[in-house]
């Protein structure tokens, strides 16, 4: 795991990532932790956490578990609290818990859809919310990973696109309030990232990945480390005044418009 960023970035800081146990966000939490972050990764599953977990302890990094459901807002701030008492103030709070099924509108139950839109639009409210108190003030960086569904329409991903649209305008609110506090609050759509769970359920055929490929004009899937350095960029001294953005990482995906599943090989 290589990273174009210097070491011992984030000595002493402290991140909560919610989905640090497993893709874009354990990759996440594993480049924090390796720049000398304290992290307590969340997440529903513990053997998950365990299993993320070792891998960060065992490169050296320091690294806490935590296993709550984000839409239990109770849970999530427990979690936060144990944090702090843990390694001090969060400097750096990762909303990416999410939720994802391919499905048309005509196919899926109002609760299929209320799942989606609880877990990652609730879920990241809760998250932030539990979290003000415990941020550092001035200081903290907030990061919501969210998807190109927010601005642009996808056959079988209504659900999707909804929840995103509502966690990108979330994450800009309180870019707006709590900016004049010091707390910056940002958004990272990805593209298609190869060896997610995400991709192995959109895209789980051979014929399905091409689809996907041709539809990105770098003509390749994303990286876990890809988004990884966007999201150490964006907590990092460099983006010190950047508050309230939308960082599209998707190989220029989003330039090719709105499609359906099927378009583009997907939902088969």
């Amino acid at each position: 795991m290589s990273s174009p960023f210097r070491d011992n970035l984030l000595s002493g800081k402290t991140a909560f990532i919610t989905g640090g146990g497993s893709g874009i966000c354990q990759r996440i939490a594993e480049r924090y932790a390796a720049m000398g972050a304290n992290v307590m990764i969340n997440g529903r599953k513990q053997e998950k956490l365990d299993t993320a977990a070792a891998i960060i302890a065992g490169r050296g990094g320091s690294v806490a578990t935590h296993a709550a459901d984000v839409r239990d807002y109770a849970a999530i701030e427990s979690g936060l609290v144990r944090c702090c008492e843990m390694f001090g103030l969060i400097d750096i709070l990762v909303c990416g818990a999410a939720g994802n099924f391919p499905a048309p509108v005509t196919g899926m139950s109002a609760n299929g859809f209320k799942a989606v839109i609880d877990i990652d639009l609730l879920g990241t409210f809760n998250t932030c919310r539990a979290a003000f108190d415990h941020l550092r003030k001035p200081g903290a960086s907030i990061i919501a990973i969210s998807a190109n569904h927010a601005s642009q329409a996808y056959g079988w991903q209504s659900h999707v696109c909804a929840a995103k649209a509502g966690v990108e305008r979330l994450t800009q609110c309180l870019a707006l309030e709590w900016g004049p506090m010091g707390i910056r609050a940002n958004l990272i759509n990805p593209g298609p990232i190869d060896e997610t769970e995400g991709m192995s359920r959109l895209a789980p055929t051979p014929e399905a990945r091409r689809a996907v490929v041709e539809n990105v004009p770098l003509r390749r899937m994303g990286r876990k480390d890809d988004i990884a350095d966007m999201a150490l960029f964006l907590v990092s001294d460099a983006a010190s005044y950047v508050n309230g953005a939308v960082m599209v990482c998707d190989g220029g995906q989003i330039l090719t418009g709105a499609r359906t599943l099927s378009s583009a090989g997907l939902g088969q």
